[in-house]
């Protein structure tokens, strides 16, 4: 009987789930309502007699449809949660009425299934009672990575008076009673993406980034049952907002232990004014579920983002090798060292040659010259050019540093627009590393660094923007606007720079673009919208990275993961540090002119390798075998979507940690995942003699569940394994 009742569930999860891909979203008469389903989820949401829409379940219930579920006994929680009523939730929307009223009271007018950007999605559209208040909330579905994506959308339906909107979030998220693990990302400027576990208990956790920097605090998230929570295996949910400025999520756990999530726009210090007629639109809340425990979360975030998210120009290409000089030059640039430095760049291999920070006018030093965006002719007399011609001719494309948001007190610009500065009156312009933000709120501001940028890019073939963004934001004031809207200028602010970057990658279609912000400050999936990938960390250190990338690869996918090779190697060798940044974008950052044969010949026989197996590590499956975080190893390998083949990159830490954790020492045999069971394939570890070689042919089921050994000894020490199918 037990397997009757098997095969049946299992026919109706498949006929969900193949459902799901065609019609995503379907209307529900017990109870009234939607249910929308992807690949491996349910989300079920009603209208009840009051008119109150309701979220009834979100997981992976594929059957939640055939039965009617009643709302939760919390008896708290609607769709869109409003101020108004009994303070006993938190609120996704906030408002003041033109006569003070704060409480919102919403009915529902109506639903209907459309279609955006080719993607079926649920609009729900409710009123308040009384009040020329619309809310439209939105959920459109991504069904093939299990994501749904969340937003709201408020008018002011009046004729006269602003609704003053206090607060206005993105989405929330309903679960029920359970005692929860959170997972997030959290960390400093050197230490980013460092993965932090806490059970949520009875209360409000909240993770918010207030100065425009993430470090603290990155959008993304994971929650996962606390008796069912696993690394490969068990139910999790995960999410992250699609916004680069000021993010709030709150995670507000009742005694019973019911979890509400909410995340958008952190309005602290913020409002906004909604005239009437107008409309505002908040960004999405990217929300997930998974079956397959962490690594499931991580590999569906990661697809999502590389299939979904990324710019299409470059979406599906593999991402150049490139060089860039600020180790080697700093400040002190000029043609003829440049030069010299890309013949040894091209010998080794690179594709692309960066020039980063130094070249523009009055950049001597990080005192002076940010804002003003023309090339410096005292190191370049006859501009930039001349050296991209050669640069080219080399085989390589170019690229520049740049830092549109900034600007230094001692530049042409400020002198002349000491305004443009953000600033109050009456109070000191806190400098931070000899700069101060520029109000890009200001349609002057705007139109400055357009025709800047448009200039540079038109006149000199360059390929390759490093967009970087180093300081925090403070004294947030825009003197000159009108009072309304002063407290608006964070969100005025983002929207213009992602306006401006739309606008330079619509006039310049060919360019590639890299997000800095003093390493992994703006991590966001709002700027890998518009950004090609992202610079990881300042922080180099081959150890340190191991750490810093693994916790990146829980959110964001590997051909994004900017990693350089540098000279700041304590106690690792050349060899080991190629090989850790080879699990990302291969950057080089060394002082070329510093490096001997040896050290040419590893660049050049590791740069043409990671050519090799660039596919699979920008474009395959990650899967992080073993964490550094628990272990004094690591490991990851990247299998291709149809299991051909596969490449680990597996990595030893130093030998004290091992003497100071041995319960962690773990296995010495390394299982593969993702593999095909049936499928014979080829083992092959890099830089071992093929006379020496290790028995090389397994099935894919062999290497699963039993492995292979383990294939280093001695701290600091690394290895390439390829896996090809026969």
């Amino acid at each position: 009987m037990k397997n009757i009742i098997g095969i049946f569930l299992i026919s109706i999860l498949v006929s969900v789930g193949l459902q799901a891909q065609t019609n995503p979203i379907k209307e529900t008469s017990s109870p009234k309502g939607w249910l929308i389903q992807t690949k491996s989820s349910a989300y079920q949401i009603t209208v009840d007699e009051k008119g109150n829409v309701l979220p009834l379940f979100y997981g992976g219930d594929a059957l939640s449809d055939l039965k009617g579920r009643k709302a939760s006994g919390r008896e708290r929680i609607y769709e869109v949660p409003v101020r108004g009523g009994f303070a006993n939730k938190t609120p996704a929307l906030e408002v003041v009425f033109p006569d003070l009223v704060r409480d919102i009271d919403l009915e529902f007018v109506k639903a209907e299934i459309i279609d955006i950007d080719q993607r079926k999605a649920l609009a729900i559209t409710q009123k308040d009672r009384f009040y020329p208040l619309l809310v439209i909330s939105y959920i459109r579905v991504i069904p093939e990575t299990d994501i749904l994506e969340k937003w709201i959308e408020v008018k002011n339906t009046g004729k006269k008076g602003n609704i003053r909107i206090e607060n206005l979030q993105s989405g929330s998220i309903f679960l029920p009673g359970n005692a929860y693990l959170l997972t997030h990302q959290a960390g400093q400027w050197g230490h980013e993406f460092m993965l932090k576990e806490d059970l949520l208990t009875p209360g409000i956790k909240t993770l918010q980034s207030r100065d425009f920097k993430a470090f603290d605090a990155p959008s993304w998230f994971m929650i996962q049952p606390k008796d069912r929570a696993g690394k490969f295996s068990g139910p999790a949910w995960f999410g992250a907002l699609q916004y680069s400025g000021n993010r709030r999520t709150d995670f507000d756990v009742s005694y019973m232990n019911e979890l509400q999530i909410v995340t958008g726009i952190n309005f602290w210090d913020t409002w906004w004014n909604l005239e009437p007629g107008k409309t505002f639109a908040t960004p999405k809340f990217v929300i997930g579920y998974t079956e397959n425990g962490s690594e499931g979360a991580a590999q569906q975030m990661s697809a999502y983002v590389r299939k979904n998210i990324l710019p299409e120009k470059f979406r599906d290409k593999l991402r150049p090798v490139l060089y860039n000089s600020w180790y080697a030059t700093t400040f002190y640039v000029s043609e003829e060292q440049q030069l010299k430095l890309a013949q040894v760049a091209k010998d080794a291999g690179v594709e692309m040659f960066v020039i980063d920070d130094g070249w523009f006018k009055g950049r001597v030093n990080d005192h002076a010259g940010l804002g003003d965006w023309t090339v410096d002719k005292n190191k370049f007399p006859n501009g930039l050019n001349p050296m991209i011609e050669k640069i080219n001719a080399m085989g390589m494309d170019f690229g520049l540093w740049i830092e549109p948001e900034m600007v230094n007190p001692n530049s042409d610009l400020y002198r002349a627009h000491p305004d443009w500065a953000f600033h109050f009156p009456n109070r000191t312009r806190r400098e931070w590393r000899h700069q101060l933000m520029l109000n890009l709120a200001r349609e002057d501001v705007y139109q400055y660094l357009l025709k800047s940028y448009t200039d540079l890019l038109s006149q000199n073939n360059i390929k390759f923007i490093k967009w970087d963004h180093n300081r925090a934001l403070s004294e947030p004031g825009w003197p000159d606007a009108p009072a309304d809207k002063q407290r608006e200028v964070r969100i005025r602010y983002i929207e213009n720079l992602y306006r401006l970057i739309d606008e330079l990658r619509n006039r310049f279609p060919d360019v590639w673009f890299e997000s800095c912000s003093s390493g992994g400050g703006r991590p966001d999936i709002g700027m890998l919208s518009r950004m090609d990938q992202v610079w990881t960390s300042d922080n180099t250190d081959p150890l340190d990275r191991l750490f810093i990338q693994y916790g990146y690869l829980s959110a964001l996918p590997a051909n994004t993961m900017v990693a350089w090779v540098t000279d700041h190697i304590q106690n690792t060798s050349l060899e080991f540090t190629f090989d850790v940044m080879m699990s990302g974008v291969l950057g080089i950052g060394n002082d070329l002119s510093k490096w001997g044969d040896t050290e040419k010949k590893i660049a050049k026989e590791k740069i043409a390798l990671y050519k090799e197996i660039r596919p699979l590590v920008q474009q395959g499956t990650a899967h992080r075998l073993i964490s550094p975080f628990e272990d004094y190893r690591s490991a990851i390998e990247y299998v291709a979507e149809d299991a051909s083949s596969a490449v680990v990159f597996c990595y030893n830490l130093a030998d004290f940690l091992a003497r100071s954790r041995p319960d962690t020492s773990g296995s010495n045999l390394l299982q593969l995942r993702g593999l095909d069971d049936n499928k014979e394939y080829r083992i092959e570890y890099c830089g071992i003699p093929a006379d020496q070689q290790p028995q090389n042919t397994f099935t894919g089921r062999y290497l699963q569940e039993v492995g292979i050994g383990w294939p280093i000894k001695g701290e600091g020490k690394s290895r390439i394994i390829k896996i090809k199918a026969d």
